[in-house]
């Protein structure tokens, strides 16, 4: 004979309270995994993203051009990349780099009788700026290399197509690039290390900000780059 399971009123309250709780713990890990997982999605496409604009800029392509910006506002499309200056959820940063040696600074005609560098050559054994181009919105984030000053009795005039004239990064102190102890060349006492001066580095950066929800997500901004 079967007889009927009867609950106290107070056991149905407390099965009730168990579910709620386990409903919300469950709720939470969906959502955090949900953010988690979002957020590694914007991780993958900046990292394609600036591979390919460092592909596109380290083969010559001007991508100071509304229409060839276009391919990389495709490509970041999903990030929120915009062709307008301060605006979108995205910044792709190229810099074109290349170290200051004696052929440097003869081409920039600050050498003596001799050939050795004078102190007009004020870049001499640094690495600086040849190009640098801002594409979407640069309060996104700065870049990792640092950027050419623009204002002020140390700074350089950068083009509309990104470039920095010979005679102003041999000579201008606020073109050094910053490699926060990465330095792809040097020269000390003699000793060469890294890439052959005379030869340029290509480097883009991109960065979009994060998909932000409180308390599973506090970083800023996804970043990538690439050397080429």
């Amino acid at each position: 004979m079967n007889y009927p399971v009867i609950k106290r009123r107070g056991e149905r309250g407390g099965s009730m309270l168990e579910f709620a709780l386990i409903a919300m713990s469950l709720t939470l890990m969906t959502l955090g995994t949900g953010v988690f997982g979002a957020n590694m999605i914007k991780v993958q496409q900046t990292s394609q993203l600036a591979m390919e604009a460092g592909q596109l800029f380290a083969a010559g392509l001007d991508l100071s051009q509304p229409g060839n910006q276009t391919i990389l506002t495709t490509i970041g499309s999903d990030l929120g990349l915009s062709s307008t200056s301060g605006q979108g959820n995205a910044v792709v940063i190229l810099s074109a780099l290349t170290y200051v040696d004696q052929a440097t600074c003869a081409a920039a005609g600050e050498v003596d009788s001799n050939g050795n560098p004078t102190s007009g050559c004020t870049n001499y054994g640094n690495w600086v700026f040849t190009m640098h181009l801002t594409i979407g919105n640069s309060s996104v984030r700065t870049s990792n290399v640092g950027s050419p000053l623009t204002t002020g009795p140390a700074s350089v005039t950068i083009g509309s197509d990104g470039s920095i004239p010979l005679s102003e990064y041999a000579t201008q102190a606020g073109d050094v690039a910053q490699f926060n102890g990465v330095n792809p060349y040097s020269d000390i006492g003699g000793v060469v290390s890294g890439l052959p001066s005379g030869k340029f580095v290509y480097i883009a950066e991109a960065a979009a900000n994060s998909f932000q929800m409180f308390p599973w997500s506090n970083v800023g901004a996804t970043y990538a780059f690439g050397i080429f």
